[in-house]
């Protein structure tokens, strides 16, 4: 993903009046050299210093989007074996339902299970994207090409992974994880009739150049 930043200068026009001359001009003649002035244009001048300016909170607001997460976002750890289990979404309401002329839809305590009204198409997929072998664990996988498949993080930056991986990456933030009961990542939820199906896949962590030195 391309990250265009639309900025607009505004330029300064400095008019310098001439100053009337009254009386007749005589000339003088000339004394010492004569040298040409050198001074900066001061429309240019403060021109350059605006445009510098922009270009210090571009790079400012780029840096801010780089590595923007949010204040909610749901670390995991490496998950240690592979694992499958399934997530009841049934949901017990916590007060009245009501419409907009506050007649009761549904009452406080009625249980219902979204599932059982909406499908949850393609599923998603959360890896740590601060873990290299994750990242490479995921390109490896079918789910890398289906766009389909929502790709969150728990970790790393998803402005970095967009462009990595040419497509969008989303954050897995605390409501999320606690609602389908994330614990490890890489975790892959896809629908299982009117149950949500969690899969942690364990995958072996890659050892640095550093480390492989040091074993040697």
């Amino acid at each position: 993903m391309n990250c265009k930043l639309s900025i607009l200068f505004s330029t300064i026009y400095v008019v310098f009046g001439a100053w009337p001359v009254f009386g007749e001009a005589k000339h003088l003649g000339v004394a010492g050299k004569l040298y040409q002035v050198v001074e900066p244009d001061i429309a240019t001048e403060l021109e350059q210093q605006a445009v510098a300016k922009n270009h210090v909170e571009e790079d400012e607001f780029l840096d801010r989007v780089r590595t923007y997460q949010p204040e909610d976002l749901h670390p995991l750890p490496r998950a240690t074996e592979d694992r499958t289990f399934l997530v009841d979404m049934t949901y017990t309401l916590d007060q009245d339902l009501v419409d907009g002329n506050g007649k009761v839809i549904y009452p406080r305590g009625f249980t219902f299970n979204p599932l059982d009204y909406v499908s949850f198409p393609g599923g998603l997929l959360v890896i740590d994207g601060d873990d290299p072998s994750q990242i490479k664990w995921f390109r490896q996988t079918p789910y890398a090409t289906n766009h389909k498949v929502r790709l969150l993080l728990a970790g790393g930056y998803a402005f970095q992974l967009t462009e990595q991986l040419k497509r969008s990456v989303f954050y897995l933030v605390d409501e999320i994880a606690e609602r389908l009961q994330l614990a490890a990542a890489p975790s892959l939820v896809i629908q299982k009739n009117n149950m949500l199906q969690v899969r942690e896949f364990f995958v072996p962590q890659e050892r640095t150049t550093e480390e492989n030195d040091a074993s040697r």
